[in-house]
């Protein structure tokens, strides 16, 4: 690999690490049972047609989550931020009765206390360097309680205060 790349690479690391996010955690069902993740490249890409996008790295839940016919995107508060860090872990525990997970009739995990939970179908999978870009239609929204939003910045989830 180029060494100017890895530089590149690392500077754009860094440099997101000062750039705060919004979290969500991306939840489906696949063949053995939900899977989920925590995600900070979550964003809005049209209201007609209702439209996100995000981006995954190729872990285990990701390639299940990308094989899925639908996906639940959970936009998080800041009560949920020992759950965001349990699903950004591999290993953390996913599911269980005291986080509060539901289940759709479509099958997919939902988290009724989201600030909002997005039903979508993928449109669109684009395959950047480890990662894939997902393009999905909305095709559900369940609005949550109003609070302040859950955000990514400097490695760490803290609440958006100020608003």
């Amino acid at each position: 690999m180029d060494q100017g790349a890895v530089a590149v690479g690392e500077g754009l690391r860094g440099a997101f690490r000062r750039y705060p996010t919004g979290v969500a955690i991306i939840s489906a069902v696949g063949p053995a049972g939900p899977v989920g993740l925590t995600a900070s490249s979550v964003a809005s890409v049209s209201v007609a047609p209702p439209a996100l996008s995000f981006s995954v790295m190729g872990t285990p839940s990701a390639r299940v989550l990308l094989a899925a016919p639908s996906f639940v995107v959970h936009l998080l508060g800041p009560r949920h931020a020992a759950l965001a860090a349990d699903f950004a872990r591999s290993g953390g525990p996913r599911f269980t009765p005291e986080q509060g997970w539901e289940t759709l009739p479509s099958g997919e995990p939902v988290l009724p206390g989201a600030l909002a939970a997005l039903r979508a179908t993928p449109l669109r999978l684009v395959p950047v360097g480890d990662a894939t870009v997902v393009v999905a239609s909305v095709v559900e929204v369940f609005p949550g309680p109003d609070d302040v939003p859950l955000i990514y910045h400097s490695r760490k989830f803290v609440p958006l205060e100020g608003n």
